[in-house]
């Protein structure tokens, strides 16, 4: 469902809902329905659809159940963030502690969203993830980690340490404040650097590691249990 880009509503978020379930998908659709800067582009029931959905309707947010029959929303973030031009990707779900969010995060969803979220908070996170900001707390992370740290912790610390290892001084400083949590305006005033300055240290960053949003730095740095060490 949906119409392929080529009306003039470049200005506007593009968004892709892929949920099983219909009623969540109308619902959704009403609530950005209510946004002047919003419009949903098209819909989809399973993963095994986003891909080509991608492909002809170009979204700049993918919403997507992380739990369907078929095709489930981790392996679809999965194929879909590995793609050159990837749509950013925000999880469905019904519990937060879960190991499948925690893997589609490491995959390289920006955030996401409980399904009894409040409407504007909803709305928010997809502004914000549109944006390139951050869209996980701390806590949350903390949360999500812990749920699933009984399971290889010492070999996922080790790794994440080996890849940190690669930056520098500079790098490792903003890459510890992304795992705070901190926005490049926060983490610009901390340093004593500019707002672009951070964001290229940033980019720098994703480059350097291989990985391509914040949120996958910020579980990097919690994986290597720097924020617990004394600085």
């Amino acid at each position: 469902m949906g119409e392929p880009r080529g009306r003039p509503s470049e200005s506007r978020l593009r968004v892709l809902l892929v949920d099983d379930d219909p009623l969540v998908r109308a619902g959704l659709r009403m609530m950005f329905d209510g946004t002047s800067d919003i419009e949903v582009v098209a819909e989809g029931s399973d993963g095994a659809e986003v891909g080509q959905l991608v492909d002809q309707y170009t979204p700049d947010v993918v919403l997507i159940d992380i739990r369907m029959p078929l095709v489930d929303g981790l392996a679809a973030t999965e194929e879909l963030r590995r793609r050159r031009h990837a749509p950013e990707v925000i999880i469905l779900t019904t519990f937060h502690a879960d190991d499948h969010v925690l893997r589609a995060l490491r995959a390289g969803a920006a955030g996401f969203v409980l399904k009894d979220t409040p409407p504007p908070q909803i709305v928010s996170t997809v502004r914000k993830v549109a944006a390139g900001e951050p869209v996980l707390s701390p806590t949350v992370t903390q949360q999500l980690i812990a749920h699933v740290a009984e399971s290889g912790y010492g070999t996922r610390r080790n790794r994440a340490r080996d890849l940190l290892g690669r930056l520098n001084d500079r790098e490792r400083e903003v890459a510890l404040a992304v795992g705070e949590g901190k926005t490049n305006a926060e983490i610009a005033a901390a340093l004593y650097l500019s707002v672009p300055t951070v964001k290229t240290h940033i980019s720098r960053i994703l480059t350097k590691l291989d990985l391509n949003n914040r949120v996958q730095i910020a579980l990097l740095v919690h994986d290597a249990g720097l924020l617990d060490e004394p600085r």
